[in-house]
């Protein structure tokens, strides 16, 4: 879970710098401790931490500016829970009807069990599984089907992203790719995406199909399904792709597939 809902002291300092961003710099310290129900002096202790930290910045007697690095810091911790939030909606909203892929051919009211495979949700005849619903129509196999019903947690590993690194065009570009170690990369993945015309042109040699466009949101999303995707990124475009994975909380492994 994200850090702002699992430590209160950093939940309250975001809802204290969030109270004077929207109320403005000469809201009084007694008028935060009551919209969050905590002591006057709780208030002023929490603001002493926050100029301390270079959050707010004192401008007099009860006033009040939110810093850039607090209003970054904000913004980061809603960019968490509005990702947290789509998550819990997910799996709301799939506690009455969640859409699988039948497995097998399977009848109206029939109970099934629930696996990943592949980043997709399947229904089969094997009700040993970790997690258990009930068919709300029937289906051919490869059809898809409303599951209704849901029992247990379906078994979900989030995937490692592998990121391969592949020179800039001033350094050779596709052409200096070694298609050994990209092949290699390759037959161990199940989702491969390209960023840069360098990696879109060495993944065109290599001859697979690949996701050119979103590479980072298509990634992230292929692990949090439990696949294992590769990213063949030009070396100018991998800080960006990292950022983003940390962001996330998503593991992954740097490989170099220059010549040497």
């Amino acid at each position: 879970m994200i850090e702002v809902l699992r430590n209160k002291n950093l939940t309250t300092k975001f809802q204290i710098l969030a109270e004077i961003a929207d109320r403005g710099p000469e809201i009084q310290q007694r008028e935060i401790a009551r919209k969050l129900d905590i002591t006057p002096q709780a208030v002023s202790d929490y603001i002493a931490q926050l100029i301390k930290e270079d959050m707010l910045i004192s401008r007099g007697r009860s006033s009040y500016k939110v810093t850039n690095e607090g209003i970054n810091w904000v913004i980061k911790e809603l960019k968490e829970l509005n990702n947290y939030s789509i998550s819990i909606q997910r799996a709301v909203n799939s506690i009455s009807v969640s859409a699988a892929i039948a497995a097998d051919d399977l009848n109206k009211d029939q109970q099934v069990g629930l696996r990943m495979k592949d980043g997709l949700l399947f229904a089969t005849t094997d009700t040993d599984a970790s997690a258990t619903g009930i068919a709300t129509t029937a289906a051919k196999a490869g059809d898809d089907i409303g599951i209704s019903d849901i029992r247990g947690i379906v078994s979900l590993e989030i995937g490692k992203v592998v990121i391969a690194i592949v020179p800039g065009i001033e350094k050779g570009g596709s052409g200096k790719v070694n298609y050994d170690a990209l092949n290699r990369h390759i037959k161990g993945s199940q989702f491969i995406v390209s960023m840069g015309l360098e990696s879109y042109a060495a993944l065109n040699k290599a001859g697979v199909n690949f996701h050119q466009f979103g590479a980072i949101e298509a990634a992230i999303e292929a692990a949090k399904c439990g696949l294992k995707p590769l990213v063949v990124c030009v070396e100018n475009e991998a800080s960006r792709l990292i950022s983003r994975l940390e962001q996330e909380r998503i593991n992954y492994e740097l490989k170099e597939v220059t010549k040497k």
